[in-house]
């Protein structure tokens, strides 16, 4: 039987490599020791061939280096290759005359392509810790630079996460295979994504532009569009070279390379400023417009990297200047980390520190804020006008999120200073929001937007999460009064010196006010984290506002660690303040503190810091207290935007009155091309998730939880069977009522700081309850289940007949059990004949006894998967005959009937087994004078009386759980091993009660 397995997947890659000009070699062919990954030869005579005058010792000292790496651990060893590669090794030698001679070598001749070998090998057999086969491996030069993992597309229960989840085996059995790496691709044949090796897969993404303007979103069509896109020679060599980089945080390696808008952004950037550069050009190289939180920084990193590396650019000064000194900062620090890129960076903290590095000839990046480029008083007064520092032409000025300032060419603005500086210089813009606005012209500063990423495509890509909008009005009084004011007032008008504002200030201000706001919060927030556990930021109008609310804040009952961020002025602010203003240290810490999820540092207050610039991942919630507009509105936003675990969004709740000022923000998002709307109405939200919960109910049966809750017992049973039997009456029935229930979940999570969801909790709850009951039904947790007979003769009949069973049919009987792996169905399965089908049969039937007890004994059936994987790898790779496979798989099996045989011989229920396990696995430490069952029966017991309605979202109840087992296991297990045994406990009670109460 041909079977539809990865290989088909990893044939259309072979077949799309080789239509590039690729060379197809199979595995085993390749000619090298398999301890090793790299083809020595093939390197050889790359280096022999690119560099004829070198002598064959210089030749092989530089295969030394090039296959020899520094470094404890296979991170830093992989950047110390990445380096070599892509920058070269210097190699010197005595000639005959004994003169030293000394030549740069590099392993890839990056600007003439087809002066490389291209080898894609698939199957390609690796001895390490433990013997691998790759799937499909690109060799460049005989560097093993790319690997790819592919899943059976046609398996519903195998997808991208199986991929890279055995990536992380290659990562522990094989990692020489890995000092190489350069990028990591696993692919289902629908969904295809590349990453770096040691990242989790949420930083993996797909590739979705074949030449940079199109853009395919067609989940079928990922392979192709990733080979297509990123895999031409030019392509990968370019992207090889210039857009992977490597993090070092305290010793800590990051690897990050680019995703597709960033690659095609910078490229088009590149061109640009080739063609747009004076002299040759009029010095506007274009702008970038990439929305907030898809890595703005990166790309700004990146493309500096590779201007200074052009010849043509003649060793450039890259200006990078922005018009805050918090975004400046935050900046500097990202660039620092990518030093690997840009090299040594500059930081010009003063005036007369920018003029000094910007007069110097030499090339390099400075950093800085455009109101260093100020006039000077000087002993005969105020400059008239600004020095000339540089009038080179290989000068470029790269402006982040530069908006009104730079259009100051009034006599003495910023703009014409910064033109006046440095008259032949060029200008890019980076930005995350639109530039534009009555007096501010973007082609004339910049030049054309030559690239955009919009929150469309960012939210598609999963780059960002979508924001939400939920209006809290809590009106002020005066606010009507200001309104056209405020409609005139600019984005960046002086804000503490404008009368309107300091009247709407006070308003906001009105401790009545202030103290409503403030319970409002709180009970939002407790809300919100009830289901979705994460950090918020409020917005206050002033920094009094801002200590105002943390005094209200602080006042309440079971308020979350808060904390004021905001600047200082010692010889103004009152005393009282002095709590709220900290070092630069302080700052630091506490910016770490709320970045990281576990700490109690749960609110931040702040008036304009960390609204741009900063990242906080964990941070989901935005409360605004405060009128902004334009950019600014945009900027503070997107502080909730970033990707974070299981975060499906991010929620700004407008307390002051913002949806004017949004609306009007988003015209400029959508007037520039770009696609998307800033936030999704939280109304529009809460309104779909009523109508999505009045659909379930359709789907079950119209019922009210008051009259449910107020029946006998027994009516409950009765009443909740004729529902349950109603949705089983036929698949598609039970499909839709699981898939809806499903969306329903996921619209609660997002919507569950509103009370009208609130109102609807009871009903939810006999949802979720019905919803488990029918898993339980679908899919049983125990071994006895009906029609056992009939699935046997089923396969016995089409066995004999050598018929292919059809599992679907046999799927609609009921779910194949492993209680029918007797003697007669063992018998059936090792007579010759069929063995693919045999293989397949046995397969389903142990994936779907491991799913079902997964949750009963997590440490067990994650050793029987992995088994079972290896079993059915080895066996795909025909390094396993069929009858030893079906032997391995037949034992697996057996496994699990030996298991239900255990928990009757113990005298144990089925859900004690893995606490029994966990606890007999640590036998040697307890101090137990009886059986272990005793102890088990009080562990599982402690447990299930402290289970309540989502408990594992609830730290208070997940404490009371581990306070009631720790009092059982108590002067049983040493004090030093206690917590660690505890963790194991409280684990697999996650796994098994989590949710509870359907399943205690």
């Amino acid at each position: 039987m041909t079977q539809m397995i990865e290989i088909t997947v990893q044939k259309a890659a072979i077949e799309c490599l080789k239509e590039l000009g690729y060379t197809y070699k199979e595995g085993n062919s390749l000619q090298r020791d398999l301890k090793k990954v790299v083809l020595e030869e093939d390197l050889r005579e790359f280096l022999t061939s690119s560099y004829p005058g070198v002598p064959a010792t210089a030749i092989n000292e530089a295969l030394s280096a090039f296959t020899q790496h520094e470094g404890m651990d296979l991170d830093h060893r992989n950047r110390d290759f990445h380096l070599k590669m892509t920058q070269g090794v210097s190699i010197t030698w005595k000639d005959a005359s004994g003169k030293e001679q000394a030549r740069h070598l590099y392993p890839i001749h990056y600007k003439e392509p087809e002066k490389n070998t291209f080898v894609c090998a698939d199957e390609v057999k690796i001895i390490g810790k433990n013997s691998r086969r790759t799937d499909l491996l690109v060799f460049i030069n005989g560097l093993p630079l790319i690997v790819f993992e592919f899943k059976n597309m046609f398996d519903p229960e195998v997808g991208v996460e199986n991929a890279h989840r055995q990536i992380g085996h290659y990562f522990q059995d094989i990692p020489q295979l890995f000092d190489y790496n350069a990028i990591t691709v696993v692919s289902d044949g629908l969904e295809t994504l590349h990453g770096m090796y040691n990242s989790s897969l949420k930083w993996f993404a797909p590739w979705k532009s074949v030449h940079g303007d199109d853009l395919q979103q067609k989940q079928e069509l990922q392979l192709e569009t990733l080979l297509k896109g990123l895999f031409p020679k030019k392509t990968l060599l370019n992207y090889l070279q210039n857009f992977i980089f490597h993090e070092d945080h305290n010793g800590k390696i990051i690897k990050k390379g680019a995703k597709y808008h960033q690659y095609w952004g910078i490229k088009k950037a590149v061109d640009s400023a080739v063609e747009n550069i004076k002299p040759t050009g009029d010095g506007r190289l274009g702008v970038i417009w990439h929305t907030q939180g898809s890595g703005k920084s990166i790309s700004m990193a990146i493309l500096t990297g590779i201007l200074r590396q052009m010849p043509e650019m003649k060793n450039p000064t890259i200006l990078i200047q922005v018009d805050r000194n918090d975004l400046d900062q935050q900046l500097y620090e990202n660039f620092v980390l990518c030093k690997d890129l840009v090299g040594h960076v500059q930081h010009a903290t003063t005036t007369d520190e920018l003029r000094a590095q910007l007069s110097t000839d030499g090339g390099g990046v400075i950093f800085t804020t455009i109101e260093k480029f100020r006039l000077k008083e000087l002993a005969s007064g105020k400059e008239l006008s600004h020095p000339v520092l540089s009038e080179r032409t290989n000068l470029i000025v790269m402006a982040d999120e530069a908006h009104r300032t730079q259009y100051g060419f009034h006599s003495g603005g910023f703009a014409q200073n910064i033109r006046r500086a440095l008259p032949n210089a060029s200008f890019i813009g980076f930005t995350g929001t639109p530039v534009d606005g009555k007096d501010a012209d973007t082609q004339q500063v910049f030049g054309p937007t030559i690239h955009t990423y919009d929150i469309k495509q960012a939210v598609e890509d999963g780059a960002t999460v979508p924001i939400y909008y939920e209006p809290k009005m809590v009106p002020l009084n005066i606010k009507a009064k200001y309104d056209k004011e405020l409609d005139e007032m600019e984005e960046d008008e002086d804000e503490e010196n404008n009368a309107v504002w300091a009247a709407i200030e006070d308003a906001a201000g009105a401790a009545d006010r202030v103290e409503r706001v403030a319970k409002d919060i709180l009970t939002h927030f407790k809300a919100r984290t009830e289901s979705l556990e994460g950090k918020a930021m409020i917005v206050c109008m002033s920094r009094k506002n801002c200590v105002k609310m943390y005094n209200a804040l602080s006042a309440l009952k079971k308020c979350p660690e808060i904390a004021v961020i905001m600047t200082g002025n010692i010889s103004k602010d009152p005393p009282g303040w002095n709590p709220h203003i900290r070092t630069k240290d302080a700052m630091e810490a506490i910016k770490k503190r709320f970045r990281t999820p576990e700490d109690p540092l749960q609110i931040v207050i702040v008036r304009d810091m960390w609204l741009t610039g900063f990242d906080a991942p964990c941070a989901h919630t935005m409360y605004v207290d405060k009128i902004m507009k334009g950019h600014n509105l945009m900027q503070a936003i997107a502080r909730v935007n970033r990707v974070f675990k299981d975060k499906p969004n991010g929620l700004v709740v407008d307390f002051i009155g913002i949806s004017g000022f949004l609306a009007e923000a988003t015209k400029k998002y959508t007037a520039g091309g770009g696609e998307g709307k800033p936030t999704l109405d939280l109304e529009a939200a809460v309104e779909i998730c009523l109508n999505q919960f009045q659909k379930v109910k359709d789907l079950i049966g119209d019922f009210d939880a008051e009259t449910v809750n107020s029946m006998a017992e027994m009516d409950k049973m009765k009443w909740s069977s004729g529902v349950v039997n109603n949705l089983l009456k036929s698949d598609p029935v039970t499909d839709a009522f699981l898939l809806e229930e499903r969306k329903l979940t996921e619209l609660v999570a997002m919507t569950s700081s509103d009370p009208r969801v609130w109102e609807i909790q009871e009903e939810l709850a006999i949802i979720q309850k019905i919803r488990q009951l029918i898993r339980k039904i679908k899919f049983p947790p125990g071994p006895r289940r009906e029609k056992n007979e009939k699935i046997k003769d089923l396969i016995s009949k089409s066995l004999e007949s050598q018929e292919i069973v059809d599992l679907a049919k046999m799927y609609n009987l009921d779910k194949i059990d492993i209680s029918i792996v007797d003697d007669r169905f063992q018998a059936i399965v090792k007579e010759k004949g069929d063995e693919n089908i045999k293989v397949e049969l046995l397969r389903r039937i142990i994936n779907d006894e491991i799913r079902v007890r997964m949750p009963k004994n997590i440490r067990r059936m994650r050793k029987l998967k992995d088994e079972l994987e290896k079993v059915l790898s080895n066996y795909h790779r025909n390094s396993l005959d069929s009858i030893a496979a079906i032997k391995h798989l037949l034992d697996i099996a057996n496994e699990f009937q030996q298991d239900d045989i255990r928990t009757k011989q113990l005298g144990l229920t089925e859900d004690e087994l893995a606490f029994y396990d966990l606890l007999s696995a640590n036998e040697k430490l307890l101090n137990q004078s009886g059986p272990i069952q005793d102890l088990v029966h009080k562990v599982v017991d402690s447990v299930k009386k402290n289970l309540q309605l989502d408990w594992t979202k609830k730290e208070d109840a997940r404490a009371a759980i581990r306070l009631a087992v720790k009092k059982e296991l108590r002067g049983k297990v040493p004090f030093s091993e206690l917590d660690n045994l505890l963790k194991e406990v409280i684990e697999q009670a996650e796994g098994q009660y989590r949710d509870w109460p359907m399943e205690a």
